[in-house]
C-alpha cells in the first residue's frame, strides 16, 4: 500500500535556527497518526508546511505521489489536505451553515455573470451547496443549530464545526492541531469516538497533534514523536510508552 501523504527530509530554517529538521513521515490511507512531543518541539510548524502556510527550507511533500511542494495554500487544500487549529478559526458573526458552506467554495466553481444573473448553473450549485452542508451538520448533530452564529456555539460544539468545514473540503487528509485543547473528559471522550467516525464515514487519513496521551494511546495507529525539531522516534502506541528516549524527552533527567 502506498501512503496517501510523505513527507522525505523536510525541514525549515527561521533565520539561523532550524525549527524543523530531516524529517520524513508516511501517513497510509484510512490511518489515525499521532504527532507528538513537548513544547516547542517542532509540531504545528510541520502542519503549517503541509499546508503551505510556510514554505520548506528543504525536503519533498507528496500527497497521493503528487508532488505538493510547489503548491500554495489554495492548491494544496484542493488537492486534498485539510485542516483544523489548536485556537478555534471560524467565521464567528456567521451561521454555523454558512461556516460549512465556505468550505465549499473551492468545488463549485462558476462565473461572475452566473453570480450576477443568477443562472440555472449557478441556483444548481447553490442548491448542492446547502444539501451537502446540511448532511455534514447532521453527522455532527449540528443541524438544528444551522442558523445559530458560531460565537454562540459551546466550545466543544465548535471543535465539532470546525471539523466540519474541514470535511466540506473533500480531504484526503484531515491535520487535527491539538482538538481536545481545553476539553473536559467527557468531551474528549466523545471527540475521540467523532475521530473514529469521521475516519471510517470519510475514509480518510487522519494526523493529529495532541497533549492529552490519554486520546492519543487510545486512538493513534501509530505515532511520531518530535523533540527540538528532529524526529525522536515512531511506532505504535506501546513502542511510543515504552520508549526511554520519549519519556526522557517529557520528563527530564
Amino acid at each position: 500500500m502506498n501512503p496517501v501523504l510523505e513527507v522525505k527530509n523536510l525541514g525549515i530554517d527561521f533565520g539561523g535556527l532550524t525549527a524543523v529538521n530531516n524529517l520524513d513521515m508516511e501517513i497510509y490511507p484510512n490511518e489515525i497518526v499521532g504527532l507528538i512531543g513537548p513544547n516547542g518541539a517542532g509540531k504545528t510548524t510541520v502542519f503549517n508546511m503541509l499546508t503551505k502556510v510556510y514554505n520548506p527550507t528543504r525536503g519533498q511533500m507528496y500527497l497521493d505521489g503528487t508532488d505538493i511542494e510547489k503548491m500554495n495554500t489554495v492548491e494544496v487544500n484542493k488537492a486534498g489536505v485539510a485542516r483544523t487549529f489548536q485556537n478555534i478559526r471560524l467565521f464567528s458573526k456567521l451561521s454555523v451553515i454558512d461556516n460549512v458552506k465556505v468550505g465549499m467554495n473551492n468545488h463549485f466553481e462558476y462565473s461572475l455573470f452566473d453570480m450576477i444573473f443568477h443562472t440555472r448553473k449557478r441556483n444548481e450549485n447553490e442548491r448542492l451547496i446547502e444539501e451537502k452542508a446540511l448532511d455534514l451538520l447532521k453527522i455532527f448533530n449540528l443541524h438544528e443549530l444551522k442558523d445559530v452564529e458560531a460565537s454562540a456555539l459551546p466550545y466543544g460544539a465548535q471543535r465539532r464545526l470546525e471539523i466540519a468545514r474541514a470535511l466540506a473540503t473533500n480531504p484526503k487528509v484531515l491535520l487535527l492541531d491539538e482538538p481536545a485543547a481545553g476539553m473536559n473528559p467527557q468531551e474528549t471522550e466523545d471527540l475521540m469516538n467523532t475521530i473514529r467516525f469521521v475516519r471510517d464515514q470519510f475514509n480518510i487519513a487522519i494526523l493529529l497533534i495532541e497533549h492529552d496521551m490519554s486520546l492519543v494511546m487510545n486512538i493513534c495507529e501509530r505515532i511520531y514523536v518530535l523533540n527540538y525539531g528532529t524526529l525522536l522516534a515512531k511506532g505504535s502506541p506501546d513502542d511510543i510508552k515504552n520508549d526511554e528516549k520519549v519519556v526522557k524527552a517529557y520528563l527530564g533527567d
